[in-house]
């Protein structure tokens, strides 16, 4: 007769492992690095220009000693080489600088941005940083809403930086106009409308993705989603819809890319894919009079093409080095300080990435941006077309994660002409922060650099031991 025993052999119930304390406050602090990032001038906006310097200067203090701490596996014979050239180019403008203290001060801020570009993507895995970033986006674009809220039911009326209320000689000075209920354009906690757009179509993506990867409470995502969409829309910057544009084309490129199986196949997506792209941008440059003018924009897109015309003309005078490093120029520099006037205000950028490089570092600058530009496009079109694989199985799912870099940088390429934006803030630091994930990581949740699962689930590794 059988006898059931009362010793099973199975292990006994354990609770699920969760993910250490330590790391999850690792985390915090890099949403909140991220947060700085996307927020944009909002610390100066609210504090001033000193808190936020103390708050860049501070934050990467602190990052610096995590990272030692922390001690993340690093391969660096492979960091984003073509950025660290820029960058040691830029530093080096210093010795012919027409403005050394202007490009000192905002080579501080380039070496913040960068720092903390290396350190997020060297201690989070791919899962943690996309799930990072959405949480650094929420907290964007709910303090962006709260904001036009408190404006508009509490306030009632515009309010400049520093939460002034009284009124100004031009909207354009205003942190927020009070347009929440009357259709005008909404500027978020930014301050500019054309900060917000680009941000909220990034958060789009950002939430759909992780919608596609089935992340936890995907019902709360949609929501995300849909006030993601409201911010965008209510934006209304001309820049961020072409840029939505080019990324819906290179999203369905990628997806048919995905859907073919021999390398051959995708030789007809790449000449339609090039057809579709020169075509649109020589149909957006012959019929910008009527686009932006529907889209309730100057056909000399807002006074960009004068601003244009005088960098141009003022670079051409040191077209090998330019005139020393300055993203973005500082008002009180003499040089820029009534040089270029825009709504009764001195212009601090050039309104396109091209143009201010080769303005500020030359011939040289502009070359050694275009090699970054184009290494990243290259690793991220791959990162995202091709099937992961590290072995002899080729029939490994694709990831939704693998989109988020080359949709990202999409964005930054068409922001890029009509903005100076992609060379500082959030711009800069997602181009370093990917281009550097990809060279560590190429494979999601393979390597040493991604330390498999575990440490993100808190389990010791061969490293902990």
């Amino acid at each position: 007769m059988a006898v059931h025993s009362k010793h099973p052999a199975s292990a006994p119930p354990t609770a699920p492992v969760r993910e250490k304390t330590g790391h999850l406050m690792l985390r915090g602090w890099c949403t909140f690095v991220l947060f700085t990032a996307l927020a944009g001038v909002a610390w100066v906006h609210a504090f001033g220009e000193i808190v936020a310097g103390v708050v860049a200067v501070g934050g990467m203090l602190v990052s610096i000693i995590l990272w030692f701490i922390v001690r993340p596996p690093v391969q660096w014979r492979r960091l984003p080489w073509f950025g660290v050239a820029y960058i040691t180019w830029a530093t080096a403008s210093v010795l012919w600088s027409a403005w050394p203290a202007a490009s000192a001060l905002t080579l501080l801020l380039l070496y913040v941005t960068t720092v903390q570009a290396f350190f997020v993507g060297a201690v989070l895995t791919w899962r943690e940083l996309v799930r990072t970033i959405a949480s650094a986006l929420k907290w964007v674009i709910a303090l962006s809403i709260i904001f036009e809220l408190w404006v508009s039911l509490v306030i009632q009326a515009p309010v400049l930086p520093g939460f002034v209320v009284e009124t100004a000689s031009d909207p354009i000075l205003y942190w927020s106009r009070d347009n929440l209920f009357d259709g005008g354009r909404l500027q978020g906690i930014m301050g500019n409308a054309n900060l917000l757009g680009p941000v909220a179509l990034v958060a789009m993506i950002v939430f759909a993705i992780r919608y596609a990867a089935r992340a936890p409470r995907r019902s709360l995502l949609l929501g995300w989603i849909a006030l993601s969409a409201f911010l965008f829309v209510r934006a209304a910057s001309a820049t961020a819809y072409v840029a939505a544009a080019a990324v819906v084309l290179v999203l369905a490129t990628v997806l048919l890319m995905r859907r073919t199986r021999h390398p051959g196949e995708r030789t007809k997506y790449y000449v339609g894919y090039a057809v579709i792209g020169v075509g649109g941008a020589l149909a957006l440059w012959l019929l910008r009079d009527t686009i932006f003018t529907s889209l309730g924009r100057s056909a000399d897109l807002t006074g960009r093409e004068g601003i244009w015309s005088a960098v141009l003309e003022r670079a051409s005078e040191r077209p090998f080095a330019g005139w020393g490093f300055a993203t973005p120029w500082p008002s009180w520099e003499p040089a820029f300080d009534g040089w270029i006037i825009d709504h009764d205000q001195t212009v601090m950028q050039a309104h396109n990435m091209w143009i201010d490089v080769y303005f500020q570092l030359g011939v040289v600058g502009v070359v050694l941006l275009s090699l970054l530009f184009f290494a990243y496009v290259w690793r991220t079109w791959f990162f995202a077309v091709d099937r992961p694989r590290w072995d002899l199985r080729a029939d490994r799912p694709y990831s939704p994660l693998t989109l988020l870099p080359t949709l990202v940088g999409t964005i930054l390429l068409v922001q890029g002409f009509a903005e100076s934006t992609p060379l500082l803030l959030w711009g800069w630091m997602f181009l370093l922060m990917f281009g550097f994930k990809i060279k560590q990581s190429p494979h999601i949740g393979v390597g040493p650099a991604e330390q498999s699962a575990a440490i993100e689930r808190g389990e010791p590794t061969k490293q902990d031991a």
